[in-house]
């Protein structure tokens, strides 16, 4: 019987260990998802007037942007909010990112989650402006859509319309360069079908 329980307990000692290792490969911050690869879901988010904070009078505002209109441009989709500590940080790296990108035909947006347009606005406001137009998200459907865990996250949409990268965390200037350069880069059959 003791024989039993020391295999038992090598058994169970192995696969803890095994277990361990496996854990140990893997990145904490790399949240699976399952949009890579898949058709960006659709949304039809207002535009949140940021004139009167510093902003740009952005010919939308008021209006509404329609994911569905980008078809054939890259889209980079980053979901904040003005309680994010986390935010504060990337955000002068999408600012510049979008100025950088604009006459390449690159669209970016900022959705704003679980937080009020006053909010959004003051935050902006602090920021010293925000160079790309800011999306209300009501009832955060666009968010449950996207699978969103938390702020910040961004979301790199191909020419094709599909997600071809999630970032976690604060982007940096390394992680826009990489996914803009390559979403570009793309052959225009691969890209636009």
């Amino acid at each position: 019987m003791s024989g039993w329980r020391g295999a038992g307990v090598a058994l169970t000692s192995i696969s803890m260990v095994a277990l361990l290792a496996f854990g140990l490969t893997r990145d904490p911050r790399e949240i699976p998802s399952p949009l890579p690869g898949r058709p960006a879901p659709g949304f039809a988010l207002a535009v949140l007037d940021t004139r009167d904070v510093g902003g740009p009078a952005w010919s939308g505002a008021g209006d509404t942007v329609r994911l569905a209109e980008h078809r054939g441009e890259v889209v980079v989709l980053n979901f904040w909010a003005s309680w994010c500590i986390a935010c504060r940080d990337e955000h002068p790296v999408l600012s510049r990112a979008a100025l950088d990108y604009s006459e390449r035909g690159v669209r970016f947006y900022g959705v704003v989650y679980d937080d009020t347009p006053d909010n959004a606005r003051r935050w902006i406001a602090e920021m010293g402006g925000q160079s790309y137009p800011a999306l209300l998200d009501p009832g955060s459907r666009t968010a449950i859509e996207y699978g969103l865990y938390g702020v910040p996250e961004t979301f790199f949409i191909g020419r094709d319309g599909r997600v071809a990268r999630k970032h976690v965390g604060p982007v940096t200037p390394a992680v826009l360069t990489e996914w803009l350069e390559r979403l570009l880069a793309a052959p225009a059959a691969e890209a636009a079908p």
